[in-house]
C-alpha cells in the first residue's frame, strides 16, 4: 500500500509539472507571435565605412510591417544632428524600409540612421526600441559628383510605356513600370501577389502601377526620380571631353570626368573605362548609342559600373551576344539583343526589350 500511495504522490507531482510546462510553452507561443518587431540587417551595416554618396539607405524587418508608419518621420538620416531631406519607401516583399536623400551625401562624413519606434507591424505593435546605426561615405574620387538616382535606385529596370523579355533572360533585381499598367509587362509570366508580381526570369520582383500600395506611389516616385537624374546628368556643363573618337569609340580607353558627343556613338569594338574605385563618369550622348554584335564594355582599375552614367537622348540598342557596364539614363527606349549581357541598370523614359538577355544589379 505504501508503495502505491507514494506512486499515486509522485504522479501527482509529474502531472503538475507537465500542466505547469505547457502553460509556460503556450506563453512562449503567444509571445512569439505578438512580439515587438526587430530589424535583422541595415545597409550600410552599423559602423561601415567608404559608403557611396548617392546610394539608398535601407533597413530588413523580421516580419512583414505596417508601410503607413515607415515614413520620413520614423525613418531618418542625419548629420552633426541636423536631419537630411530624402524619400521613404517600404518595399512589402523584401519586408524592407528604404530611405532614398534627395541631394547627394557628402564625402568623408559621418551620419546617422535612426527608425523611431512609431514603427508597426501588420498588428500595429511598435518596436520595442529605436533602430540607430552610423556609417562613414567614402572620399572622393576623380572626375564629377555622381548622378543622384533617388528612389530609381531601386529598380534594376524602371520603364514608363513597357518592358518585354523573349525568355528565357535573367534578371537580378527588382522591375518598374509606370504609368503603363502590369499588362504592359510581357513575356515575363509573372504569378501575381499582393502589391508585385514574380517570375521565374527574375531575383527580384516585378511592380507596375495598378497594382496594390504602397506599389503606385513608390513607383511614381521613382520614375520622378528617373526624369530629375536624366535632367541631371543632361544638364551637366564644361565636359572634360568633347566627341572622343567623332562618335566611335571602340577600342578607347575612358578616364573619369564628364564626356560629351554631338552625335550618336557607337561602340564597333571593345571599349574599357579605367578608373579608381569612387571616381565617376558621365557620358552626354545627344543621339542614340549603339554596341556592336560581341563586343564588350570592360572595367579596369578598379572602376564601378554604379559611378558609370550614359545619358542617352536617342534609342539605346546592346547587339547581341555583346556585354555592357553602367548605368544607362534614357530618353527613348533600350533594346538587348539576343545574348547580349549587363552589369548595371536600365532606366527608360520609354520601353525597354529584352531578348534572352542578363541584367545583373551593380554592387553596391
Amino acid at each position: 500500500m505504501k508503495h502505491i500511495k507514494r506512486f499515486k504522490h509522485h504522479l501527482v507531482i509529474l502531472l503538475a509539472i507537465i500542466a505547469i510546462a505547457m502553460v509556460f510553452i503556450g506563453c512562449d507561443s503567444n509571445i512569439g507571435s505578438q512580439g515587438a518587431p526587430v530589424v535583422d540587417s541595415t545597409s550600410p551595416p552599423n559602423t561601415a565605412t567608404n559608403i557611396s554618396i548617392n546610394g539608398t539607405i535601407t533597413a530588413t524587418f523580421n516580419e512583414s510591417m505596417d508601410s503607413s508608419t515607415i515614413t520620413a518621420e520614423t525613418f531618418t538620416v542625419s548629420s552633426g544632428g541636423t536631419d537630411i531631406p530624402g524619400s521613404v519607401t517600404y518595399d512589402v516583399p523584401n519586408k524592407k524600409a528604404i530611405f532614398s536623400p534627395s541631394e547627394n551625401l557628402v564625402n568623408s562624413i559621418n551620419y546617422t540612421a535612426t527608425l523611431s519606434t512609431g514603427v508597426q507591424n501588420l498588428e500595429s505593435t511598435s518596436m520595442a526600441e529605436a533602430k540607430v546605426w552610423t556609417f562613414t561615405t567614402a572620399t572622393a574620387g576623380d572626375g564629377p559628383s555622381p548622378v543622384n538616382l533617388g528612389t530609381a535606385a531601386n529598380y534594376v529596370i524602371l520603364a514608363k510605356s513597357a518592358i518585354s523579355t523573349i525568355p528565357n533572360s535573367v534578371i537580378t533585381g527588382d522591375v518598374g513600370l509606370s504609368p503603363a499598367a502590369k499588362s504592359y509587362l510581357t513575356g515575363f509570366s509573372q504569378t501575381d501577389a499582393t502589391g508585385y508580381a514574380t517570375s521565374t526570369q527574375v531575383v527580384g520582383n516585378l511592380y507596375a502601377s495598378n497594382m496594390a500600395v504602397p506599389t503606385p506611389i513608390n513607383l511614381t516616385t521613382a520614375v520622378e526620380n528617373m526624369i530629375t537624374a536624366y535632367n541631371d546628368a543632361s544638364g551637366r556643363i564644361g565636359p572634360d571631353y568633347l566627341d572622343v573618337g567623332a562618335g566611335e569609340i571602340g577600342s578607347s580607353t575612358l578616364t573619369p570626368g564628364l564626356h560629351k558627343w554631338t552625335t550618336s556613338v557607337s561602340i564597333g569594338s571593345n571599349v574599357t573605362i579605367n578608373g579608381g574605385a569612387n571616381d565617376i563618369w558621365i557620358f552626354q550622348i545627344a543621339g542614340d548609342l549603339n554596341l556592336s554584335d560581341n563586343f564588350e564594355v570592360i572595367l579596369s582599375g578598379g572602376a564601378q559600373a554604379k559611378n558609370i552614367i550614359w545619358q542617352v537622348s536617342g534609342t539605346v540598342t546592346m547587339g547581341s551576344g555583346s556585354h555592357f557596364e553602367g548605368i544607362v539614363l534614357c530618353m527613348t527606349s533600350i533594346t538587348m539583343n539576343t545574348g547580349a549581357s549587363m552589369n548595371g541598370r536600365l532606366l527608360s523614359q520609354t520601353q525597354i526589350d529584352l531578348d534572352q538577355a542578363t541584367v545583373t544589379n551593380p554592387a553596391e
